[in-house]
């Protein structure tokens, strides 16, 4: 499989986001095709944590594309986000959902999910470098139909829940969410 370059991620988040419907994610032996990103684009943007300013937490955010980040939420949860964009500016997208590949059964419409199934810790992953070995993503075999909704659970980012910052594969039964923001195959 054919990785994806440091290049790819050093553009605006918006525009990963899009681009990496229908990439695959790769973790030892394990691999799943995304189905669903979400775009948080700097400190501007509400919903995004840098919103708040630099902190231990958002470190990793502005530093170089390509790199996980990892955060824990409602005491439950991992969440993956691929650092995107210039060094020093903030900016993430969120792996929502994917599709299990290899005959693997397991459920990954949810980020929590996802990073379960996979073994996505905050702990051990954030900052992880996703252009080397352990932990990357790939180039999709088959071409994705991308629709554009507003994000899911960020009602305390005021106007910035509505921003349609959310990709999903609208081919795809894994993507979450209410059954109104989801693709046709659901």
């Amino acid at each position: 499989m054919k990785k994806l370059p440091r290049r790819f991620y050093a553009r605006e988040a918006a525009e990963v986001a899009h681009d990496l419907i229908g990439t695959i994610l790769v973790r030892g032996k394990r691999r799943a095709r995304i189905v669903e990103t979400e775009a948080y684009v700097g400190e501007h943007d509400l919903a995004c944590h840098a919103a708040k300013g630099r902190t231990n937490r958002t470190e990793v955010m502005y530093g170089p594309a390509g790199h996980a980040y990892v955060y824990f939420i409602y005491g439950m949860y991992d969440m993956l986000n691929i650092v995107t964009g210039k060094t020093g500016v903030a900016q993430a997208v969120l792996i929502r959902a994917a599709e299990p590949l290899d005959d693997w059964d397991v459920d990954l419409s949810g980020p929590g999910k996802l990073c379960r199934a996979f073994g996505i810790t905050v702990r051990k992953d954030n900052g992880l470098d996703l252009t080397g070995e352990v932990m990357f993503l790939a180039r999709g075999e088959k071409p994705a139909r991308v629709r554009l909704t507003p994000r899911i659970g960020v009602a305390y980012a005021r106007h910035w829940q509505h921003e349609p910052l959310r990709f999903i594969d609208v081919d795809s039964k894994h993507v979450s969410g209410p059954k109104k923001l989801r693709g046709r195959g659901n």
